[in-house]
């Protein structure tokens, strides 16, 4: 992420305002108010040492308790003690050293600090692997037995029933203890893709039309797919996938490595499937899985219906792959700072009452967010918590509407992680995906129905509502796209099948072809664009990428039905108080079963038929303005 494409942006509308740099430079020249503060974890590299040698100390420990922890509850409540301290205090420690090499991935003193936690973690899983067999081994009614019995054992008391329901898929001590060790290689396909691709991989430079040469890097990727100039954009496309193309082998391998290791897992557990074996730690049905794909085959014509309305407002003859992020609204260029983009979220998250607008507020000021890109930077953005501390966000933000919405997706990750680790014991804290996504995406609703509250002209509503469409775009279709893909390349293996860099582009390819209607003219998808997949970092997390479409279908639902409670006079809040205890309960509930008491069941196909009926009235709005301009 050096400086040439990113400062070209900036000199291009990106200029620096109220003390903000020129995007790309190096991370030393960043304000410290737009760097996160790891001093809240460690107060410095040697604290953090510190701690890690501790940690390792401690681990040893486990082993008193290996053969013991059914001879009495105190020796239970003990064990698990131990247990769940040691894997909050190596988590924090992971969590720092992750903090620091995410800062600028080309610094080597940083990737061995990272991996010397990865090795503390475990080696801690292999040390207190006898744990859950142990447990299992005592049989339900034992294990029950002592939790009444034992006022200490209370906070593990929901661990330990889900727990119970992993005795078909539990080993024996010492094979567990392999397993975990076994499972650590896995995640070599992952760290050799996010080297290769965060800090290795060739950037091409391009010409843009303003004469500009700009470096092709994900952020300025990221910047100039939205240009409004249409020339700008292809160039930008072709190169960077161009990039991608001549390390598709690599990739490839990379993306084999870690689907096997699934399998792997899949054969030791005893499980039926990948998708199986990855959906059962958190109680989802596959049915819920292979239901989302099928729904959303069945409702392409709603995509296809919007990449035409894509097409009139752009006013283009035929739409490209390269047309998909260009704004509908093309005179409209605003840009934001970071400060003007935490009050805009301020704003737009007031429905959900004054504590979460404190803590979103409290998050700015204490500096938990990593705002701006600069060389070597990890690419993306996420929300990460330490126990006992708060949320860390990593952003690279270069100013533009998807930016914020970006900071409020992942504030609705950072409050959600705030509220739980105040609410639940450790045990029980760290919730699902599938109801962490649904935080995410709510926030995006509400920023979209703030801003839609304050548009004053048709041009600051279309670009409201496309951005809206395209965040059902991006998150229902394209989301489901990559699950239907990534249960294709599992499927593959599973057979006795192998991935390699070529067959996973043809693979790809073919899904994106028939989900933009290349065939029928819909949207044409250039055959460069195959190697797409090699940029998805999510096909390495076994089963990820669904709950974003499932999370968003969820929380239309949810955002619908409480702005529509904030609305009515009085002080009663039901809906939303609801949803601030499902925020607040962590993983004391399986997902599933906390979503129905939100108000939204996802075991039945309401909730989508509703989101498509929510995105047919969004592109009905959006005609009416484009039939006002002429652009029928």
């Amino acid at each position: 992420m050096e400086d040439a494409g990113l400062q070209g942006a900036a000199r291009t509308g990106m200029r620096a305002v109220d003390g903000v740099p020129p995007l790309g430079v190096e991370r030393a020249r960043i304000p410290e108010k737009y760097r996160w503060n790891l001093a809240d974890l460690y107060e410095s590299p040697r604290a953090w040492a510190e701690a890690r040698e501790g940690a390792i100390a401690r681990t040893r420990e486990m082993e008193r308790f290996r053969g013991r922890l059914g001879e009495s509850a105190a020796a239970l409540r003990d064990g698990l003690a131990l247990y769940f301290g040691l894997d909050c205090d190596l988590n924090r420690v992971r969590s720092y050293a992750a903090r620091v090499s995410d800062e600028d991935l080309r610094i080597g003193a940083s990737l061995e600090r990272l991996q010397s936690a990865e090795r503390a973690v475990v080696a801690f899983r292999a040390a207190a692997s006898f744990v859950r067999p142990e447990i299992l081994a005592m049989g339900p009614a034992k294990v029950r037995s002592l939790v009444a019995s034992e006022p200490g054992l209370r906070e593990f008391a929901v661990w330990i029933e889900d727990l119970l329901r992993w005795k078909p898929h539990t080993l024996d001590p010492d094979a567990e203890r392999m397993g975990a060790r076994a499972l650590d290689l896995g995640d070599s396909g992952e760290a050799v893709r996010s080297v290769l691709v965060n800090a290795d991989l060739p950037r091409p430079r391009v010409t843009l039309g303003s004469g500009e040469r700009a470096r092709v890097d994900a952020a300025a990727y990221s910047r100039w797919r939205a240009s409004p100039d249409r020339a700008d954009r292809v160039k930008v496309f072709r190169a960077f996938w161009d990039g991608y193309a001549r390390f598709s082998r690599t990739l490839g391998a990379a993306l084999y490595a870690q689907v096997k290791t699934h399998v792997f897992e899949r054969d030791v557990r005893g499980f039926g499937s990948c998708l199986e074996a990855s959906l059962f730690p958190h109680a989802i049905p596959a049915d819920v899985y292979r239901r989302l794909i099928e729904d959303v085959h069945a409702a392409l014509p709603v995509l296809h219906r919007y990449l035409d309305l894509r097409r009139r407002a752009l006013g283009l003859e035929k739409l490209g792959y390269e047309d998909l992020y260009a704004p509908l609204a093309a005179e409209i260029e605003e840009r934001y700072t970071p400060e003007r983009a935490m009050e805009l979220l301020a704003g737009a998250v007031a429905p959900l009452g004054a504590e979460y607008v404190g803590i979103v507020r409290k998050g700015y000021e204490e500096r938990w967010v990593d705002f701006l890109p600069s060389p070597g930077k990890r690419s993306g953005a996420y929300s990460e918590t330490a126990y006992g501390a708060h949320p860390y966000q990593l952003q690279n933000f270069v100013g533009l509407y998807e930016d914020v919405s970006t900071l409020a997706h992942e504030f609705g990750h950072s409050v959600h992680s705030w509220l739980a680790d105040r609410a639940q014991p450790y045990a029980t804290r760290e919730y699902s995906t599938f109801v962490a996504e649904v935080a995410s995406t709510f926030n995006e609703s509400l920023l979209f129905h703030h801003g839609m509250r304050r548009a004053e002209d048709d041009a600051s509503r279309l670009s409201l509502l496309g951005s809206r469409l395209e965040l059902m775009r991006t998150t229902i279709f394209r989301q489901t796209l990559f699950a239907e893909f990534e249960l294709m390349i599992h499927e593959t293996v599973e057979r006795g099948g192998t991935l390699t860099g070529e067959n996973l582009s043809d693979l790809y390819l073919s899904l994106v072809r028939l989900y933009y209607g290349h065939d029928a003219g819909r949207c044409r998808v250039d055959e460069r664009y195959r190697v797409e997949w090699a940029h998805i970092s999510h096909f390495f997390w076994n089963f990820y990428v669904f709950q974003y479409a499932t999370s968003l279908v969820a929380s239309i639902a949810l955002s619908d039905a409480i702005l529509a409670e904030a609305s009515r006079p009085g002080p009663e809040r039901p809906r939303r108080d609801a949803y601030l205890k499902m925020l607040a309960s962590g993983a004391s509930k399986y997902p599933i079963e906390l979503l129905r008491e939100a108000g939204v069941d996802m075991a039945t196909r309401e909730p989508f038929a509703a989101a498509m009926a929510h995105m047919s009235r969004t592109m009905d709005e959006t005609e009416e303005i484009l039939a006002r301009r002429g652009k029928r």
